[in-house]
């Protein structure tokens, strides 16, 4: 049974019995506790927190998860993915325990002619909590299952909760026995290679307090309703119903190690080296499509530095396949054809995910060569010591820096006669991966912060947002908070943070920053700073109590700064107009990476396919304004996900849309998801002028515009420099940049023939320093401070000179130059000195320190700088005993 079969009986065997089907989610939500999304269960968390109510009592969905914890390990086992698909059921305060056990056997046991899985309920193993008798005798009921293939687990195996305070519970999971051959008899206890695990029941019926259940600690108490979450994992039961060894063997997979067998010339199995190329390249291909797909793009932190090393790995094992040329591509064009069927999206993104991983694919080779030079030195340098194993840091700085993993340094090295330092490396490895989970645990601490605010929401439901209509309102205090913390009075003076039962403020989200104003009541007064979604659907106002003391349940006048919000209105919906026509220019491959919109100025990033043409830009600017001209209504309405998709609405990368979303048409041209405010025509913009753009990472692209009258006042601005700039050259301001041209071209003239003249009256003093060369242990050094103001190009020059003019005998020399609080050196040494073991390079740590800077370079020439020119002549004393350590 293919895979995407399996997805849709899983979809139509819930649907049929009520669930409501749920696309996946993005892989990049907006959670500060993930990277990614990395289990079914991870878009309800809202849900499952009480943090909003379920839309739906039942849902089902085929989830796309990336887990990267263990990337190291993809390809050495057939057991390690990065990409997976979990399918779900959720119930959410509708059936339990018994429903969820049978709403499973019924979908894995049917035959297939009735669209079940067809397994053989015998050789169906269960595990339950050990505390869970319960779910025993319910397994039992439901299913028929004797009790000697029912299993119990302790906490560690069979409890389950977020790993933060919240809701919990036991777990049930279902095992299949893949017979004798696999392994040992005795059940999932016993060996978890014969017998698989392929579904995960989650009871949740309790509240986690501070301390883990599965470290033994009893749940703080039980959830008022009680919930269903599971999962079954797609791949698994595909290499079962497809009778393949593991998941690289599958339908979905398969293929794309199949290319690289094209590709290379090599085949899978043939030796284990190979097939870890193999299941790394299938495994990370996967994982960076769909990245790339719901807009992560490679960088330098967070998110995109996963997604950079996963295609670097598969760069470099392509590599080790003997295979040259680009191949990224190639392989998302197999990922793309794969999994469409399920993930339609990927063939309308296609022109972009391709360009990401292409222009990715071609940073790398260049980062690839500067890695493979710092691993020449540093065996070089190994080699030169006598040593035969290369230091662990050496390994880690190839890794961390260059991104060469630990296996191909290991072969690299192997290739040289070497070994290497694979403790050392292990070690530098651990203690970034504990900062790391230091890091992610700190940040998970968020979800015990919002209890406060939970359960204000609990107790008064939702904040009624009336902004998009209305800037002032009469509202009541709902609840108040000091310092994060309870109260029912605030004095003035007071930092505090709000709750009312209505708000026309918009709170920060979407890349609009939030509404600032004040709160006006009886004797007492509130300045409105920040407003914030502490939890879905509760409106935090954060400010000052000016005056009077202010209290729960106190009516108040909201009054948002008008002036303010327009001004941040007309930036939003330029963003939205930008973003239209970088698309007209760009195509579908220009998908935008993030906003900022703030009064009077907007910033928008986008998927660059390549390098972004000025004169493209300037198009851009002009197709706004001149859209600008027709000042079409703005029309806003809410209508269902399918009906936005139909009408060719853009969704954003990462946000989370429910089955209703608002949309925002600005006639044919722009029409988007989103919750923000917006002017109501768009001529309400008067102009957009963009200011900057620059690039903000490989294949991103970053550009800044004001709007209205910041925009007008900037125009002015430069119209007046241009005016002043043709007064002072005397030209039309048309011919400016001719003249510009003209005058910046007989400058560099100037200062070229300045510098040949300074470097020859430089070159002039060569004789007269040679002739104060002095004998150190029988080598000729010149050391001298030169005049000052001597750059490094004249001073290296001049060093090159002298050192011409000392003979055959072993010599050295050393100039330095100060200017302006600074200082510049070069250290020159002859054939002879170098024979004799004085390399440059080498004796500049000799002396460095005392000049307050560094440097290095090859041994017969090497230069740096410092801040500190009153130590060169300590820095001369110091070279001369360095010269004298080194000859002896």
């Amino acid at each position: 049974m293919q895979t995407h079969e399996i997805i849709r009986r899983f979809t139509e065997h819930f649907r049929g019995r009520g669930h409501t089907v749920v696309p996946s989610a993005s892989l990049i939500l907006d959670d500060p506790t993930l990277l990614f999304v990395n289990a079914g269960m991870v878009q309800f968390k809202p849900y499952f927190l009480g943090e909003a109510p379920a839309p739906y009592p039942r849902a089902t969905s085929i989830q796309k998860c990336v887990r990267t914890g263990d990337i190291d390990e993809v390809g050495k086992t057939t057991r390690h993915n990065t990409f997976f698909q979990m399918a779900g059921n959720f119930s959410f305060g509708d059936y339990f325990k018994e429903g969820a056990m049978a709403n499973a056997w019924e979908l894995l046991t049917n035959s297939q002619d009735d669209g079940g899985f067809g397994f053989d309920p015998d050789r169906l193993w269960v595990t339950v909590f050990e505390k869970d008798e319960e779910a025993a005798a319910l397994w039992q009921k439901v299913t028929g299952i004797p009790a000697e293939r029912i299993q119990t687990r302790g906490p560690e195996d069979n409890y389950w909760d977020m790993g933060v305070p919240g809701p919990g519970g036991p777990c049930s999971e279902i095992y299949y026995d893949r017979g004798p051959a696999y392994g040992a008899e005795g059940g999932p206890v016993v060996d978890e290679d014969r017998y698989i695990e392929i579904w995960n029941l989650v009871f949740m019926q309790d509240i986690r307090g501070e301390l883990a259940p599965k470290e033994g600690h009893p749940p703080i108490g039980e959830l008022p309703t009680k919930n269903i979450d599971t999962g079954m994992g797609v791949e698994r039961v595909a290499c079962l119903l497809q009778g393949v060894e593991n998941v690289y063997e599958t339908d979905l997979v398969r293929p794309v190690i199949a290319k690289a067998e094209e590709l290379s010339g090599r085949r899978y199995g043939d030796n284990e080296e190979d097939d870890v190329r193999f299941r790394v390249i299938a495994d990370h291909a996967r994982s960076g499509v769909l990245l790339v797909g719901d807009g992560v793009t490679p960088g330098n932190e967070a998110r995109g530095y996963v997604l950079r090393r996963l295609l670097r790995r598969i760069v470099r094992s392509v590599r080790l396949l003997g295979v040259q040329q680009p191949v990224l591509a190639e392989f998302a064009r197999v990922v793309r054809d794969a999994m469409a069927p399920t993930y339609p999206e990927l063939v309308g993104e296609f022109d972009r995910i391709e360009s990401v991983m292409r222009n990715e694919e071609e940073a790398f080779l260049a980062t690839l060569t500067a890695g493979s030079k710092i691993f020449d030195v540093a065996v070089a340098e190994t080699k030169k010591t006598g040593g035969e194993t290369l230091a662990g840091d050496k390994a880690f700085q190839l890794h961390d820096t260059y991104g060469f993993p630990i296996d191909l340094t290991l072969e690299m090295a192997a290739e040289q006669g070497l070994s290497v330092d694979e403790q050392g490396f292990r070690d530098l490895m651990s203690e970034q991966r504990r900062r790391a989970k230091e890091d992610a645990k700190s940040r998970k601490t968020g979800h015990g912060d919002l209890s406060t605010y939970r359960t204000l929401l609990d107790q008064h439901g939702t904040t009624e947002f009336i902004g998009y209509t209305d800037l002032q309102s009469h509202s009541r205090v709902l609840g108040l908070l000091v310092g994060g913390q309870p109260a029912t009075r605030a004095a003035a003076g007071t930092e505090v943070e709000l709750v009312l039962d209505r708000t026309p403020f918009y709170a920060e989200g979407g890349g609009q920053i939030a509404d600032t104003g004040k709160l006006v009541g009886p004797g007492v007064s509130v300045e409105v700073n920040d407003v914030q979604r502490a939890v879905p659907g509760l409106f935090v106002h954060k400010g000052k109590v000016l005056e009077g003391e202010l209290g729960v349940d106190t009516t108040l006048e909201t009054a948002v700064d008008r002036n303010r919000r327009e001004s941040i209105e007309r930036s939003h919906s330029a963003t939205h107009l930008v973003h239209a026509a970088v698309r007209s220019a760009y195509g579908k491959r220009a998908a935008q990476a993030g906003s900022l919109n703030s009064p009077g100025r907007m910033r928008f990033d986008f998927t660059a396919p390549s390098a972004v043409d000025a004169d493209v830009l300037a198009g851009v600017e002009e197709e706004v304004n001149d859209y600008l001209q027709t000042d079409v209504e703005v029309d806003a309405y809410t209508t269902t996900m399918d009906r936005a998709m139909e009408l060719g609405a853009m969704a954003l990368f990462g946000e989370k849309y429910g089955d209703q979303v608002r949309v925002v048409d600005m006639g044919d041209y722009s029409r988007e998801l989103c919750g923000g405010t917006h002017v109501p025509r768009i001529g309400k913009l008067g102009v957009v002028k963009l200011v900057s753009d620059s690039s903000v990472g490989t294949g991103v692209h970053r550009v800044e515009a004001l709007v209205g009258m910041d925009a007008m006042r900037h125009i002015s601005k430069e119209h007046m420099l241009v005016n002043q700039l043709a007064e002072q050259f005397k030209v039309p301001a048309d011919d400016l940049p001719d003249r510009i041209q003209g005058v910046v071209a007989r400058l560099r003239n100037a200062e070229k023939e300045l510098a040949q003249l300074r470097t020859a009256q430089v070159l002039n003093s060569a004789g007269e320093l040679a002739d104060k060369a002095t004998d150190v242990h029988g080598v000729t050094v010149v050391a001298e401070q030169v005049p000052d103001g001597v750059d490094g190009g004249s001073l290296r020059a001049l060093a090159g000179e002298v050192r011409g003019r000392l003979g055959s005998r072993p010599a050295v020399v050393a100039l330095f130059s100060a200017d302006e609080g600074k200082v510049s050196f070069v250290v020159g040494t002859n054939e002879a000195a170098r024979d004799s073991g004085l390399a440059a390079g080498k004796l500049v740590p000799s002396f460095a320190e005392q000049v307050g800077g560094r440097g290095g370079g090859k041994p017969d020439m090497a230069q740096g700088g410092g801040s500190n020119p009153a130590g060169i002549t300590a820095a001369v004393g110091a070279l001369r005993k360095g010269v004298e350590q080194a000859v002896a």
